[in-house]
């Protein structure tokens, strides 16, 4: 295997994990994107000029592969009758808590919402590069993230976020 590739997955692997889960909303889902995201990267991997990061290349891949299972996973989704038992805020410490309702309303968004959202804030790119990576308008990235920044507003009551960090005297991490 190509030492430069494995080199940059040891360095830049558990940031663009964390971008996948925000994008999914579930930590199983992000590790199979992120692996079947890898082995897409590694197949281009030596076409790429990487003295520069390629950061932005697998970001594009993420994004796409991510938009494409979408697509296909709501065709084959399966209603469930009953829902599994899953841990409630109070299992967690007040900071994980947070985190924990940020992701819980992320999930809750549309894809397009969640993924601008994700991408500007996150990822922190500028709107000219998440419009690039989502196929879209600069004006039509805008409007899901105010759209998308009105719904986490409504999903996170302001004094959760704000008693949960007082109480433990730090912001989200």
């Amino acid at each position: 295997m190509d030492a430069e590739f494995v080199d940059f997955v040891r360095r830049r692997g558990d940031h663009h994990l964390k971008t996948a889960v925000l994008l999914t909303g579930d930590w199983h889902t992000a590790e199979d994107l992120v692996q079947s995201c890898l082995g897409k990267l590694y197949r281009v991997w030596h076409r790429l000029d990487t003295s520069s990061e390629p950061d932005a290349y697998l970001r594009r891949i993420l994004v796409n592969t991510y938009r494409s299972w979408w697509r296909a996973r709501w065709r084959r989704e399966i209603p469930r009758a009953e829902l599994p038992d899953l841990p409630g805020p109070g299992d967690l410490g007040d900071g994980r808590a947070v985190a924990e309702d940020v992701r819980n309303a992320l999930a809750k968004l549309p894809v397009r919402q969640r993924t601008a959202l994700v991408l500007r804030f996150f990822a922190d790119l500028s709107e000219a590069d998440v419009a690039d990576l989502m196929g879209c308008s600069v004006g039509t990235v805008k409007t899901h993230t105010y759209r998308g920044l009105q719904a986490m507003r409504r999903l996170i009551p302001p004094d959760t976020l704000v008693n949960r960090t007082k109480e433990e005297g730090s912001g989200i991490r």
